[in-house]
């Protein structure tokens, strides 16, 4: 795997914003305007009449300094090799406070864990069937349940449970994460990787996933 790419569960959305104004029948007409007055008394077609407002409001700049940086990949970790079933890695070690993104390939079959732009862990992952499939798109984290238990399949344990949706997918431990196996369309990683994730992941944190999307260093997660 090169070092500087890794696959990546995300989609980029790029927004364009129109800052500024227009004004009819403004300063530059002021003469034809005047003209138009002076021959009739009427009031002037509305098409005509000056607008004071701006049709497009500006963006105050407040605003503007509120709106939060996108994310963009500051470290990936040195794996060299694809990620084996059961295999994971961490490493946090001096890595700064900050916003934390999960990212998930499909196609690949690995997890990825972001802080402020820092890849701090990765694993390989069990995902769904085409029965069961592990649903595209990005999803926050709903609830953090340590020792979940599923109701849905013969009370199954799923701890370290990270919930994505209401109808039952969610990030979570208590698999056999060995080639063979699959989810009901959750996404199930060892156990060791969920503890640690478990620790640092926080209810509204945002987990993307996408399916052969790649990501490489200075590229945007989000």
């Amino acid at each position: 795997m090169d070092p500087m790419m890794k696959w990546f569960g995300g989609a980029t959305a790029a927004v364009v914003l129109a800052i500024g104004g227009a004004t009819l029948a403004g300063d530059a007409m002021s003469g034809s305007t005047g003209n138009v007055a002076q021959q009739s008394a009427a009031p002037l077609p509305p098409a005509l009449e000056r607008i004071s407002e701006p049709l497009v409001q500006p963006i105050a700049a407040a605003e503007l300094a509120a709106k939060p940086e996108p994310m963009v990949i500051k470290r990936i970790l040195p794996i060299t090799e694809p990620i084996k079933y059961g295999e994971w890695h961490w490493d946090d070690a001096g890595v700064p406070e900050g916003p934390l993104i999960i990212t998930v390939d499909l196609e690949a079959r690995v997890i990825s864990v972001f802080r402020g732009g820092y890849e701090i862990g990765a694993a390989a992952v069990l995902l769904g069937t085409d029965e069961h499939p592990t649903p595209l798109g990005i999803f926050p984290i709903l609830t953090r349940e340590r020792h979940n238990v599923s109701e849905k399949y013969n009370n199954a344990p799923m701890p370290w449970t990270l919930r994505l949706t209401w109808d039952g997918v969610a990030i979570h431990g208590g698999s056999t994460v060995e080639n063979g196996y699959a989810s009901h369309g959750c996404v199930a990683a060892p156990d060791g990787f969920m503890d640690k994730l478990y620790k640092v992941a926080a209810k509204g944190d945002k987990v993307v996933i996408t399916r052969g999307k790649r990501i490489g260093m200075g590229d945007p997660i989000l």
